[in-house]
């Protein structure tokens, strides 16, 4: 064997040990992509069920057992994060996530509803906002830029009471709620203790649309974050 066609081997042989290596490792790791997911999944559906067994309890539960802010409205806010990661991982088009998203919808709406219920009947004085944004593309310019100021406003101040919607999801509920509140499909939308408003400007402009009595209960950790 000629020393070319020996260093032809030598090369054909590593690039054969380069592409194997590179085919291995995008298939390892797709795979533990795929196990990583399913198990965001599986999370999320038994949350989704704890949360609407809690539903059911806090129904049943005595005015005086009852505040403004319980356990339950931190979990349904973990839960759509979680929500928001998958999404993030799937995209907003998969079907799993769709369905997942639909869930979760159909618990902040039945949440929204309980939390008016008790409001009116135990004396409860929340800051509910509702907000209605698209996944579209080119359907809503300002619509990240509005999420994550409400974000901030809902990590910030412990009362407020934020439920997101996605306008475009094909969902039954989520049509009705749209009907019931008048919303308009000019997104952003904003439903601010039963006022609407669309479009979004800046934190401070959004900020303006909410009771005073909501700034008065920051806490340590929230002020340290506004600096």
């Amino acid at each position: 064997m000629s020393l070319f066609t020996r260093n032809v081997v030598i090369a054909l042989f590593i690039t054969g040990v380069i592409i194997a290596t590179v085919i291995y490792s995008v298939s390892y790791l797709d795979h533990q992509r795929i196990v990583e997911l399913n198990d965001i999944q599986n999370r999320l559906a038994t949350d989704t069920l704890s949360i609407d067994t809690q539903f059911a309890l806090l129904e049943e539960a005595p005015c005086e057992d009852l505040t403004e802010g319980t356990a339950l409205t931190h979990e349904l806010s973990d839960l759509g994060d979680k929500l928001a990661f998958t999404e993030e991982k799937l995209g907003a088009t998969n079907p799993e996530v769709l369905r997942l998203k639909q869930q979760y919808t159909l618990l902040e709406i039945r949440d929204y509803l309980l939390t008016k219920r008790l409001a009116n009947s135990c004396g409860l004085h929340p800051v509910i906002a509702l907000y209605f944004y698209s996944n579209t593309p080119g359907s809503c310019a300002d619509c990240d830029r509005a999420g994550y100021a409400l974000s901030y406003l809902r990590q910030t101040y412990p009362k407020l009471r934020v439920y997101a919607f996605d306008y475009d999801l094909d969902l039954g509920a989520l049509r009705t709620l749209v009907s019931v509140e008048k919303v308009d499909a000019q997104l952003p939308a904003f439903i601010i203790q039963g006022k609407r408003s669309y479009g979004f400007t800046t934190l401070e402009d959004l900020e303006k649309q909410f009771p005073k009595s909501l700034f008065a209960t920051t806490t340590t950790a929230t002020t340290k974050v506004k600096k």
